[in-house]
């Protein structure tokens, strides 16, 4: 795109109407930042459901290029690098701490990828998913009032099979 654009002013100058060109290139920049700006609200204004189906694919690409039996970590980095390259606002580690009555207590949750302040994923690489896991997820929903949450086993032959979905009050 860069080169397609440098092209575009170089010939530019070879023209008798240089000005044109300028504005109708920087008319162009102008639009594509407005197209940015408008994806970040987007991206702030899209529902739960949406926003899974993008954690969803973005998964199903890295087991696909992975596959399964790597350490946790790696698929939650990877994971969190695709969300980013939508236009996302994620954060990984995040603390979850309780609330009861007036003391906040630090009680070492930590949410391994919270998506636009919305979507909690829980990310796992186990021989199988078990009740604990999805209690696990939806304690973290409970205690930071998010709705959906996907917890997402990449120690799987497919990847539809790991991927959970959890939800509180939907």
């Amino acid at each position: 795109m860069t080169i397609r654009w440098w092209n575009s002013v170089y010939e530019g100058f070879h023209t008798k109407d240089t000005k044109d060109v300028f504005h109708a290139k920087n008319a162009r920049i102008s639009q594509g930042t407005q197209e940015l700006q408008s994806e970040k609200q987007i991206g702030e204004a899209m529902a739960e459901d949406e926003l899974a189906k993008i954690v969803f694919h973005s998964g199903m690409k890295i087991h696909k290029t992975l596959g399964p039996g790597l350490l946790e970590s790696v698929y939650e980095e990877c994971l969190f690098y695709e969300i980013e390259k939508h236009g996302l606002v994620v954060a990984k580690q995040v603390p979850l701490p309780v609330v009861y009555e007036n003391i906040k207590l630090d009680g070492g949750f930590r949410v391994d990828l919270l998506v636009e302040k919305k979507l909690i994923i829980e990310i796992k690489s186990v021989e199988e998913l078990h009740k604990l896991h999805f209690a696990q997820v939806l304690t973290y929903l409970r205690l930071s009032n998010i709705k959906l949450g996907l917890l997402i086993n990449f120690n799987t032959n497919m990847f539809k099979d790991g991927v959970k979905r959890v939800a509180n009050g939907l």
